[in-house]
């Protein structure tokens, strides 16, 4: 039965959500953009300009649901990547909201659940994914809400929640293909529920739960293959296979990559986390093991599992692969708190909580105010900041472009190394609209003066964008260096540019 809840509640809820937005929101573009954000916020312009391919990114084996979402907010602000990034901050915002909501029905305590979304608020690994145009955010939001339903559909078997159910699984399928994990841990909501360890109860409902098992499944299911209205729906099948090995290859190599896998784990929870936070989460199984057994092993059971797996499959193994199950982590760390401090009514809460989440915050502010210097993972800050995954200068290569267009009556053409990614669609999104700026990609690395390039001088306004890691000519007297934009320098002491060439016209 629900506690009544205090206005002191309401306060307290109403300052993490203004923490949350605090370290979501200000420089939401300070982080360049990643070469993922640039490919889904392209793919969201080509959708919204042309109705007949809003199934465009099934051509690459991705589910659209993030991009339909960001497809449909384009319209409210001018920054693309502003808007991409809103979207995994609202998605975000559903999972704080949700969190509290689980941790309350698991342990029916006010207190656990609003640490739970405190410390959802504040752990670094939150902060820095919430903050990315990236479809990872979404997906866990979506996971906790399939959970949520999960355990009302097992504590009071309605067809409604069944309905609900299916309908968030469905959303989590058409977003990303670990949504099948939530389907294959749904089984372990019984754990929850007082009636499975009941004799006389447990065959009765146990049909009834199968039927609405099945409800569930018959709208997730349906949802998922609306997918199926368009073009390429194969694909996701075939790109996942990129990105798992098969059972053969597992058996053949059963310590790789597992192994390696395990080394990258003990470096990326302790600094995503802090180790504070990541301790307590330990101590929470520990304290809760006795007086919550049941509700520690659904939680270890949902942040276990997937890991494991991904683990021993993975042939790409990120901490964003990860995101969508580490939430239960923080609902132990409220355990812990819980558990352990109740007792001392004297202490000042805002203390312990500021004890515990000072690493937490001191990473967010550099997360915030200059990423360069935030101690991420070697992983994260070669991908986001220092390689050509890293888009610093394609919105100043950008404003550029659109000022020679403002000045001269002429095509700009800007041809980028590659054809996917980063660049061109870096550069894109950002001059989409802009009938004048004609973006092409001409390949890497670039080892000789592109011809399309060449031949396009006498017309237009020609320009090369490359990284210089990348630029594999010498010298060529056509080239003149109009600027360099500098990556964040490796622990090695390397850095790369982009580099914005133009092309002279012959003499």
């Amino acid at each position: 039965m629900i506690k009544r809840i205090r206005k002191k509640d309401f306060f307290l809820f109403g300052g993490i959500l203004f923490l949350f937005f605090s370290l979501r929101l200000p420089n939401l573009t300070v982080l360049p953009v990643f070469a993922d954000e640039a490919i889904y916020i392209r793919w969201a312009q080509v959708m919204r300009a042309e109705p007949t391919l809003r199934f465009l990114p099934l051509s690459d084996g991705k589910q659209p649901l993030f991009m339909w979402m960001v497809m449909g907010c384009l319209k409210f602000f001018k920054n693309p990547l502003f808007v991409g990034r809103l979207v995994s901050v609202g998605a975000g915002f559903a999972g704080l909201v949700g969190i509290g909501i689980l941790s309350w029905l698991l342990f029916q305590n006010k207190k656990i659940s609003l640490l739970s979304a405190f410390f959802y608020a504040v752990c670094p690994f939150f902060v820095f994914y919430n903050r990315l145009a990236l479809v990872d955010t979404l997906l866990g939001t979506l996971g906790i809400w399939v959970f949520i339903f999960g355990i009302l559909l097992i504590r009071f078997l309605r067809l409604d929640l069944a309905m609900i159910l299916g309908i968030l699984t469905g959303l989590a399928l058409i977003t990303k293909s670990p949504a099948l994990f939530f389907m294959v841990l749904l089984p372990t909501t019984l754990l929850l529920s007082g009636w499975f360890f009941d004799n006389k109860k447990r065959n009765r409902r146990l049909l009834k739960l199968a039927g609405f098992w099945l409800v569930a499944g018959f709208f997730s299911f349906t949802i998922y293959n609306l997918l199926r209205l368009g073009p390429n729906f194969e694909m996701i099948g075939l790109r996942n296979k990129d990105y798992v090995f098969s059972i053969q290859e597992i058996l053949a190599h059963p310590h790789d990559p597992l192994i390696p896998h395990f080394n990258d784990l003990k470096i990326w929870l302790p600094n995503l986390f802090t180790w504070p936070i990541l301790l307590l989460s330990l101590i929470g199984v520990l304290v809760g093991w006795k007086k919550f057994k049941k509700e520690v092993i659904f939680l270890l059971s949902f942040f276990l599992i997937p890991v494991l797996a991904q683990s021993v499959m993975a042939r790409v193994f990120t901490p964003r692969y990860l995101f969508f199950a580490v939430w239960p982590l923080l609902i132990l760390v409220a355990l812990a708190i819980k558990e352990l401090f109740s007792a001392k009514k004297k202490l000042s809460w805002f203390l312990l909580l500021a004890c515990f989440s000072f690493f937490a915050f001191f990473y967010n502010w550099r997360l915030l105010v200059n990423p360069e210097k935030a101690p991420l993972p070697r992983k994260l800050r070669s991908g986001y900041l220092e390689e050509w995954t890293a888009g610093q200068g394609i919105f100043e290569t950008s404003v550029f472009v659109r000022q020679r267009l403002m000045e001269t009556d002429k095509n700009v053409l800007v041809g980028t190394e590659g054809y996917f990614g980063t660049l061109p669609d870096g550069l894109q999104i950002y001059l989409e609209g802009e009938r004048r700026a004609i973006i092409i990609g001409v390949g890497q690395p670039v080892r000789e003066m592109p011809v399309s390039l060449l031949e396009a001088r006498s017309d237009n306004e020609v320009y090369l964008l490359v990284n210089e890691s990348r630029m594999l000519i010498d010298s060529d007297p056509r080239l003149e260096l109009v600027r360099k934009f500098p990556k964040a320098i490796s622990p090695e002491g390397i850095q790369d540019f982009l580099v914005l060439y133009q092309l002279k016209n012959e003499r």
